[in-house]
């Protein structure tokens, strides 16, 4: 009965106040005159030396204006793992937001695909027409074209034309060797086509030409491909779509492209380009009442007495609200109290299998949520794995990339300890956000299954760019340093370790951030009650000195049989003076020299005993700042470096963590 008279008069009251306030807005509304806003842009070619060439196109990320071409490049030159956007430098009005209307558009523009890629049998990234709400953001390369990151940004509206030479099923592309598709605020595309049932190829290096018309009345789209220079003929799709839910009232518009991560990298260039949009709006008519007259009829109304009349009706409607909403508290709090203790154990559980979570926080998954991202724990999704976990690649209905690590129930004792100091770690680890560390986004503990997910890197480990890739320049090898000794100090301070630095657990984003992830929790049933008790931030230190001999010499950790380990290798060179001799020299004559041999002695100092000089990750920090001084080494080589194995590259035992 309570709740009935509570939902009456809340009934009521919005009732009462909407009839107001729809009163009120009868009276200011004008009619005004309904008009197109036009904008058009025009662009013969994109000459760098044209002055309103540059000022009138924004350039991010990879993208360039070509000298020979007098295109817009994407990438400058054809370098991997690269993305960027080339838009036009001021925002086009694309929506009404009174009549929630979209604009018509329609553009045209001519690009081309040439590059290594247009070898027979490699894969090529694509270039897509975007419409985006800012001009700041630059998306990841490959598969996302320069459009969208794998970050899951539900507040950041896109929609793009993707014209794509290699086919992302993944991603809903369609079966074919060119998909033509457009997106919408995702990296699936609402929209597939695949343009060689119509003759066209792409990645033929031939110069194309695509017109786009977007009629906003109708809501529909039209999309034609051909060769340049003829009438748009061949039409590669036609049908309806709405694109109210993408747009902002004023929208950016331009391209996006991105490299992808193999050695045969495509370029893609636009080399003209025209634009015309036209949307509705109504004219504002200013009121005819001046500010003079509004003064003059408040001063008569004054005095004669019409204020004093208004007051007593404006104080009534006040006290009827007042009362109102007093009653509907008085009810509630009566309602709640009876049902809350029928309802704490509903909500809790509840809580506990998954509700909205702030969008940084971490949160718990179902195994049936994962085993879906990852098509099954499919072998075609796997990354990598050891005998404790394997870690597959997961996407959600969005588009959005994770990683999922499934730990093995053999890392586990059979009292079950070590999973339940583990569940408490984790917890504890994704508490924490940092750039320079991979974001835990959630876990799993169901079915006695212990699995982690991730923020997903997709440029890899820096072990394969160490040893594998190809040659690193020193300028990127020492940001990579910084950036993990500013991971790990942050780690430090709040009163966790990481437990697992080595460069396999180093990875590296687009744009060559280095962002730490792979934490190393427990160790195995064998060892973890004794490890437990000895793994510190010490042994953090420890390791990240080992880590940036590697990232110095261009050498694993690991030794063959029979051959020096890299540790005694540096300790070896120090002693004879010749620790420059340990400099990678695949790196050539770019190095910084004094700044190599700096980042060899810190991390030198990092392996030595605890008692004898082994600084904290905020001193290496001010170090690699040249914020203090480094401290001058010992002579030889300390004693007790002997439990560090050269064969395994990890420490033994418990004393790394004590070296006493």
């Amino acid at each position: 009965m309570a709740s009935t008279s509570a939902h009456l008069l809340l009934f009521f009251l919005l009732t009462t106040s909407y009839a107001t306030s729809a009163e009120s807005s009868s009276k200011k509304t004008i009619s005004s005159p309904q008009l197109n806003v036009t904008k058009n842009l025009f662009f013969q070619d994109f000459d760098p030396n044209n002055p309103t060439v540059n000022q009138d196109i924004t350039l991010l990320g990879s993208a360039a204006l070509s000298t020979q071409k007098g295109c817009i490049q994407i990438p400058e030159y054809t370098l991997p793992y690269s993305a960027g956007r080339a838009i036009y430098s001021s925002p086009v009005r694309l929506f009404d937001p009174t009549t929630q209307a979209p604009a018509s558009f329609q553009t045209t523009f001519s690009f081309q695909f040439y590059g290594p890629s247009n070898v027979s049998g490699s894969n090529s990234g694509g270039l897509s027409f975007i419409v985006a709400s800012d001009e700041f953001t630059i998306g990841r390369h490959d598969p996302w074209i320069g459009t969208q990151d794998d970050g899951c940004d539900d507040e950041y509206k896109a929609v793009a034309v993707v014209l794509d030479a290699r086919v992302k099923p993944e991603l809903g592309h369609s079966k074919g060797k060119v998909h033509v598709g457009v997106n919408m605020g995702s990296m699936v595309s609402t929209i597939a086509v695949n343009a060689m049932d119509f003759g066209v190829h792409l990645d033929d290096g031939s110069v194309y030409r695509a017109w786009i018309v977007y009629d906003g009345t109708e809501k529909s789209i039209h999309i034609f491909l051909g060769p340049d220079g003829t009438e748009p003929t061949t039409q590669i799709y036609s049908g309806d779509l709405d694109l109210s839910p993408y747009l902002n009232e004023y929208m950016f518009v331009g391209f996006s492209a991105a490299s992808t991560g193999n050695n045969l990298t495509q370029v893609y260039s636009v080399c003209s380009w025209n634009f015309t949009s036209v949307s509705r709006a109504f004219l504002r008519v200013t009121s005819t009442e001046t500010c003079d007259s509004k003064i003059r009829m408040e001063n008569e109304g004054n005095s004669t007495g019409n204020a004093h009349r208004k007051t007593p009706s404006i104080f009534l409607i006040f006290l009827a609200v007042a009362v109102l909403v007093l009653a509907i508290m008085i009810s509630l709090l009566m309602i709640g109290r009876r049902e809350k203790s029928s309802d704490e154990m509903v909500v809790a559980a509840e809580l506990n299998v998954g509700s909205p979570m702030p969008p940084n926080r971490a949160r718990k998954f179902t195994f049936s949520e994962i085993s879906s991202i990852t098509q099954g724990f499919g072998q075609l999704q796997v990354l990598g794995g050891d005998s404790r976990s394997v870690t597959y690649k997961g996407t959600f209905s969005n588009g959005c990339k994770v990683a999922v690590k499934r730990y093995s129930d053999h890392f586990f004792s059979s009292s079950a300890s070590e999973r339940r100091r583990m569940r408490k770690e984790v917890k504890e680890m994704a508490k924490i956000r940092h750039p320079n560390l991979v974001s835990i986004r959630g876990w799993c503990f169901d079915r006695q299954e212990t699995i982690i997910v991730y923020d997903f890197i997709p440029n890899g480990s820096l072990d394969k760019w160490l040893f594998g890739f190809g040659e690193l320049p020193w300028t990127r090898r020492f940001k990579v340093i910084k950036d993990v000794a500013e991971a790990l100090s942050y780690v430090h301070s709040k009163e966790l370790a990481h437990k697992n630095v080595k460069t396999s657990s180093v990875l590296v984003d687009v744009s060559f951030r280095a962002v730490v992830g792979d934490y190393g929790f427990v160790l195995s049933s064998t060892e973890s009650a004794q490890f437990e008790a000895l793994v510190s931030q010490k042994v953090d230190v420890f390791e990240f000195g080992v880590l940036m001999l590697e990232v110095v010499s261009g050498r694993g950790r690991r030794s063959d049989p029979g051959k020096v380990g890299l540790l005694d290798l540096a300790w070896a060179m120090h002693e004879s003076g010749e620790k420059a001799k340990l400099v990678d020299k695949r790196m050539g004559s770019a190095v910084n020299a004094d700044q190599a041999i700096r980042v060899l002695e810190v991390g030198l100092m990092c392996t030595l005993n605890d008692n004898k000089g082994r600084p904290s990750m905020e001193q290496v920090v001010d170090y690699l700042n040249v914020e203090r001084p480094v401290p001058e080494l010992p002579s030889s080589r300390p004693v007790s470096l002997f439990p560090y194995s050269s064969a395994t590259g990890l420490c033994s035992g418990y004393s790394c963590a004590s070296f006493k």
